[in-house]
């Protein structure tokens, strides 16, 4: 079956509605579409079983898509900061964001050996939008970053076209965001369970200004022992399925905000990253790369030979904490929604990865006192 996922509402249960809690107030769908402006796409690509035969498959990968001023709008830059905590991984356009403090168009999370044909045809896809001036813009830097699906996926075989990130594109919208085995997250493995996509958001209150933050990460990482899920160490009880014990795997976390930072502040909100992917309890494996982007759409980039001089409005850094704090909650739940919205999957050779269970999660949560009384019961 191939299926190119066109954004359904999401039909799973969420970490929330399971009972876990969490801090902080989330936005209307918590997710990293609750920052105004802000669009998710995917496409999904599931076909065939049984032995790999490299090119021909079984296929568990895809594309997600990031927008972060809207699939609609003229390509504009928005200021943004990076952050490695292990560096196994690869996010394009990495140098410029580091040099400059921002980049241009979308961003597209993926599986390691697409990364190519993934920014190939992002390149297409910018230079063919209507407001593309190539007198403006000779040169492009997309922004593409991936995590390994291999053990799923026929990873050597190549399956993502320039049909599949298009559609990831084109299918870009706001609202609730589907999450676990979808776009690129739809091969990846957390923890030793399925993993794959998931997003959470907070709202802000900065100096009397509202702000939204969200955050959407790809989870593939983490050896099962490890996984601690609002301090309460859950992967030393849910042994009983577990197939996979090593971590071969990343993380690549995306943060946007509305509220107006500056490319250091940008810098120093992905590295606030790393402490919400550690409270899931990794400890950053040698084989991991834990890639993080921050981006604020609070400020236009002026950046033309022949603009004014712009004027820029900014959160003063003795009003940071807040901003740190949301994103370390909002990245910290977004793990957990991957983890708990992921289903079973079997991809090459009949490799299986088996969904954490939930009604044995709320168990153990229960066990430790961290389990909402109103939580609903559950079995997947």
């Amino acid at each position: 079956m191939s299926d190119t996922t066109i954004q359904p509402a999401p039909s799973h249960p969420r970490a929330r509605a399971l009972g876990i809690p969490f801090d902080g107030q989330c936005g209307a769908h918590n997710a990293i579409t609750d920052v105004p402006g802000v669009e998710v796409g995917f496409s999904t690509i599931v076909e065939g079983s049984g032995a790999l035969v490299v090119g021909q498959g079984p296929v568990r990968t895809g594309v997600t898509a990031i927008f972060p001023r809207g699939r609609e709008a003229a390509p504009e830059p928005v200021w943004a900061g990076l952050s490695s905590f292990n560096g196994n991984g690869e996010l394009t356009g990495a140098h410029w964001i580091n040099e400059a403090g921002y980049f241009t168009g979308p961003i597209c999370l993926t599986n390691t050996h697409s990364v190519g044909m993934t920014h190939h045809a992002l390149v297409k896809w910018l230079t063919r939008h209507p407001a593309y001036d190539s007198a403006a813009e000779m040169w492009l830097m997309p922004v593409v970053a991936e995590t390994c699906d291999a053990d799923l996926n026929d990873m050597n075989g190549l399956h993502v076209t320039e049909d599949h990130v298009r559609a990831a594109l084109e299918s870009a919208r706001a609202g609730p965001v589907t999450e676990g085995n979808v776009g690129g997250g739809t091969g990846m493995i957390c923890y030793g369970f399925k993993g794959g996509t998931g997003t959470a958001s907070r709202r802000i209150e900065v100096g009397g200004e509202t702000y939204h933050l969200g955050a959407l990460v790809q989870a593939n990482f983490g050896r099962p022992r490890w996984l601690a899920v609002r301090g309460v160490p859950v992967g030393k009880h849910l042994t009983e399925r577990l197939v996979k014990e090593d971590d071969r795997g990343s993380i690549i976390a995306v943060v946007a905000t509305d509220a107006p930072l500056l490319p250091i502040q940008l810098q120093r909100v992905a590295r606030r990253i790393t402490l919400g992917v550690g409270r899931t309890g990794t400890v950053g494996g040698n084989g991991s790369g834990d890639i993080f982007l921050a981006v604020s759409t609070g400020n236009p980039v002026e950046e033309s030979s022949v603009s004014p001089m712009p004027a820029v409005h900014y959160v003063p850094s003795e009003r940071l904490d807040p901003i740190f704090e949301a994103t370390v909650d909002a990245v910290e739940e977004a793990i957990i929604n991957a983890l708990i919205a992921a289903e079973t999957m079997i991809g090459c050779d009949d490799n299986k990865v088996v969904a954490i269970d939930h009604a044995r999660l709320q168990e153990v949560m229960r066990t430790h006192g961290r389990l909402n009384g109103r939580a609903r019961a559950t079995t997947n």
